[in-house]
């Protein structure tokens, strides 16, 4: 069975980093959940408002927010459950990695992308 992965801050935009993650997710096989407030779709998926809105489990979280935005989805993303958090170029910071360790979350400090065999550059 596919992973659930949830893209945070997923953009519109092709060349933006958070869309080549929903790309390069689906191309891998998994089942890519775009998160973004304003958007009703991302790569012609159904897009959600946060992380707390998407049906069923999630099993990766991927976030390309600034960290003063990302700190704030980080109690989401615990109380969903989600069991691997990727803190992409960017969303990083002391206080974010602090914070996801205060909730225990298992955190990557890392590109996704390139953590799952693909190269941004081919998006």
């Amino acid at each position: 069975m596919a992973k659930t992965v949830a893209i945070i801050g997923a953009s519109p935009d092709r060349s933006k980093f958070s869309n080549k993650a929903v790309r390069a997710f689906v191309k891998q096989g998994y089942t890519v959940v775009p998160v973004h407030p304003k958007e009703a779709s991302v790569e012609g998926l159904t897009a959600y408002k946060s992380i707390a809105d998407i049906p069923g489990t999630v099993d990766v979280a991927s976030l390309y927010l600034p960290p003063a935005v990302g700190i704030k989805v980080l109690d989401e993303i615990a109380r969903k459950g989600v069991a691997e958090v990727w803190l992409n170029p960017g969303a990083d910071s002391d206080e974010v990695i602090g914070r996801a360790r205060e909730l225990k979350l298992n955190t990557i400090v890392a590109c996704s992308i390139l953590g799952i065999g693909e190269s941004p550059s081919s998006f």
